[in-house]
């Protein structure tokens, strides 16, 4: 019996195509727009924090037990090789990253500006923030700009975004032929050339020489170039003073704006000794192998029980919890939208089936007239519903998973003026996807649950109905 009933609704479906169409419509956009929205929500999330956690904070810091809440150079520690050794016998620790950070006055003549001064070793920063990836490749000075016009055919929309992208600097060629809109016909005739004359050539710095790494932004700020000379004054270990003039050996571009704009990145060893600070280190990083929040949990815990007392362990979302704040906030605001438009998604549907009950009133008189239980059409009917649910989730989830999975590959990246009011707010303009996790299935549940809400009308309608005045309809 209960097969036939299915057989049946599943017949009735296609009896009227169109009806079965705009209702199934409906929820399959519903599925598709929340899946997409979620998916970029949070994976614009998940960009943020990574931004963060890997240009600056790493996961997992070790430090004296003082220096989080007052940052001063007192408040340092010696590191001991005996305890490096039993942080990388863990598990999931690949590597430390020692740094020595604190804040200075940097002066290029008249301009002056407040910046973090960081040291570092080059070879182990690889592992976390990878600065030397960052190193400026490419700059699109006035002059590079007109020797480029003069030696190639350029086209007329590229000369256009040559000059609202001028003195821009880029790491590498991907997002330069994105920001000038080159396809890739464009791109073989003119990359070749916009590499010989936008070339812009930057140097190392190594441990015991003198040399600075400056954020791009800051040295547009003091108007520094590399060869130039920077000037850095602050308060040394035990309010001793910290000065120093340094060499710019290369310009980084770091993907968050507000570290871009004031970071100084010095040799470990010479930092230290500008600081007067000896061998003490502010911060000793844990690059580790899994990054989830449950393994970095983990590997906070077993460090906790190796360190020795007068350190502290504090894990990412510790040491950005301003950042967590905000974005659990925007997440919030997020879910609002999200509810917002499940609220217009549910009349949508409501709407759709109030519209399929009214039509199959009489439908539903004669079936009864004749001799059909209540009981058993209402179960058709539900059969029905529940049909036109399967297949508008379905299709919406095909449709939606492909659009997130290459959105994951080829997230959203703005351009032109709208990307410098994201960096202007302090943000990198781009938009990512996340990928396929068990949001979607919410998204999911959440739609046939509004298909089940929804099913209540017209079994109600058929349980109340009046036979002599549903024939008359």
């Amino acid at each position: 019996m209960v097969e036939k009933n299915i057989a049946i609704a599943w017949r009735n479906l296609w009896r009227n195509r169109r009806r079965t169409l705009i209702t199934a419509a409906s929820i399959f956009f519903a599925v598709l727009f929340a899946m997409v929205m979620r998916s970029l929500q949070l994976g614009s999330y998940d960009t943020m924090f990574r931004n963060a956690i890997e240009s600056y904070t790493g996961y997992i810091q070790i430090q004296q037990e003082d220096f989080w809440e007052d940052r001063t150079v007192d408040n340092t520690f010696p590191l001991e090789q005996g305890l490096e050794d039993q942080l990388l016998s863990d598990k999931n620790v690949i590597a430390t990253v020692p740094r020595f950070e604190s804040f200075a006055l940097a002066s290029s003549g008249p301009q002056t500006k407040g910046v973090l001064v960081m040291g570092i070793v080059p070879e182990k920063e690889q592992h976390l923030s990878k600065v030397t990836d960052k190193l400026v490749e490419y700059r699109l000075t006035p002059e590079a700009i007109e020797a480029i016009k003069a030696e190639a055919d350029v086209p007329e929309h590229v000369a256009e975004l040559m000059d609202l992208f001028e003195n821009s600097s880029y790491p590498g060629t991907a997002r330069l032929q994105m920001d000038l809109d080159l396809s890739e016909d464009e791109a073989g005739k003119l990359m070749p050339v916009i590499k010989k004359h936008a070339r812009f050539d930057n140097g190392n710095i190594r441990m015991g020489e003198p040399g600075a790494w400056v954020g791009e932004g800051l040295s547009r700020y003091l108007e520094l170039d590399v060869g130039d000379s920077i000037v850095l004054l602050g308060q040394g270990y035990h309010a001793s003073t910290a000065a120093g003039k340094y060499v710019i050996r290369g310009i980084v571009k770091m993907p968050l704006p507000d570290i871009d704009n004031r970071i100084v990145y010095l040799p470990l060893d010479v930092c230290q000794g500008l600081y007067n600070a000896g061998n003490h280190l502010t911060s000793l990083t844990i690059h580790v192998e899994e990054n989830d929040k449950k393994a970095v949990g983990e590997t906070a815990d077993r460090i906790r029980e190796m360190i020795p007392g007068g350190l502290r362990v504090l894990d990412w979302r510790e040491m950005n919890e301003v950042l967590v704040s905000q974005i659990e906030a925007d997440n919030k605001s997020g879910m609002i939208m999200i509810g917002i438009l499940y609220l217009v998604i549910a009349f949508g549907v409501f709407g759709t089936v109030l519209m399929m009950t009214a039509e199959r009133r009489r439908e539903f008189g004669v079936l009864v007239a004749i001799g059909m239980q209540k009981r058993k059409l209402a179960s058709i009917v539900t059969s029905e519903m529940l049909f036109l649910g399967l297949l508008g989730i379905l299709a919406g989830c095909l449709v939606a998973i492909p659009i997130i999975l290459y959105g994951v590959e080829h997230p959203i990246v703005f351009r032109g003026e709208l990307a410098r009011i994201w960096e202007d707010y302090g943000f990198e303009p781009v938009m990512s996807f996340q990928g396929i996790d068990t949001y979607l299935l919410w998204q999911a549940a959440i739609v046939a649950l509004m298909v089940m809400i929804a099913l209540v009308h017209p079994v109600q309608k058929i349980f109340g109905l009046k036979v002599v005045n549903a024939l008359r309809a």
